[in-house]
């Protein structure tokens, strides 16, 4: 028995007439008629005297149509609790996240404090390390990191990494880098003590090569200063994108793909606050891999006009 049955029947024993029932209930007559002898033949009684036209409601029928009524009743006050609970929530959503997952946070607290206006959120750039600890301790609420499966969650988006080189540099003007080509070029990287790097120094192995970078870094907002001088080089996650974009006179190259794509993730630590779970719902609707790709498409598309 579904709630769209009893609704059926609340309108019908209103409206007295199939036709003005179903058109207020926005469906078709045999829809509705459909619905009312199914309820029917799930509660194995007449609910409708028929004749020719509607002729109304059989004793068993009243009944129904009374325990309708307290039924959509209590359906419409859940609805009500639940929407005071939601404009209720308050207090502080912490949150931890790795270096090059910041610039993605927004797509996350921005739908997150426009749906709970009464909820604050601190956000901490971390280490891996560093977020291991926090959940454990519960320091933190949730995590934006890097998953492989090892914990439960709920996965935002493949960390895609591109070239940011100066535009007159020759390697600049082709449709995919090589990971070995990309090696020689002066670069600027995060410190090994990143996860990122060591990700990157994985990828680079793999293709054969090691870079050796003339500047290392252990923020994406120094690795962006040096690149704006046009005198070096450097592999970003495409993330970056959303926060800094390409500065003028660079170039966004596609890398050839990696045999490893991580993976980007909301994680929690064994108790879940409700503030947490708030958010891992709210998270499943969005689309933030979705955003981020047609980000990196436009900032590919840009090189060609």
């Amino acid at each position: 028995m579904l709630l769209r049955q009893l609704e059926y029947l609340v309108a019908l024993a209103r409206e007295r007439h199939f036709a003005r029932a179903a058109e207020a209930c926005h469906v078709s007559q045999p829809s509705l008629s459909a619905a009312i002898s199914k309820l029917e033949r799930e509660l194995g009684v007449p609910v409708v005297s028929r004749g020719r036209r509607f002729e109304g409601l059989t004793p068993e029928g009243e009944r129904v149509l009374l325990w309708a009524h307290r039924m959509l009743a209590d359906r419409d006050a859940l609805r009500q609790d639940l929407s005071r609970m939601r404009e209720s929530l308050s207090g502080t959503l912490r949150i931890g996240a790795i270096p090059t997952a910041l610039p993605a946070a927004p797509l996350l607290t921005t739908p997150f404090c426009e749906r709970y206006p009464h909820v604050r959120i601190t956000l901490e750039s971390l280490s891996s390390r560093e977020i291991t600890q926090g959940l454990d301790e519960f320091e933190l609420d949730l995590a934006m990191t890097y998953v492989d499966g090892s914990v439960p969650a709920v996965p935002l988006y493949e960390e895609r990494y591109v070239l940011l080189t100066p535009a007159d540099e020759e390697i600049a003007g082709r449709p995919v880098a090589r990971w070995a080509d990309v090696a020689a070029l002066p670069l600027c990287l995060l410190t090994s003590k990143m996860r990122n790097r060591r990700i990157l120094d994985d990828i680079f192995a793999d293709a054969g090569v090691q870079p050796v970078p003339m500047i290392e870094a252990d923020t994406v907002a120094t690795l962006y200063a040096h690149v704006a001088t046009h005198k070096w080089s450097s592999v970003v996650a495409h993330a970056w994108l959303q926060m800094f974009g390409a500065p003028d006179g660079m170039r966004v190259v596609r890398i050839e793909n990696p045999r490893r794509v991580p993976r980007i993730g909301l994680v929690t630590g064994e108790q879940v606050s409700i503030l947490a779970r708030a958010m891992l719902g709210l998270t499943r609707g969005l689309d933030v891999r979705g955003v981020l790709d047609r980000l990196l498409h436009e900032h590919l598309d840009r090189r060609d006009l």
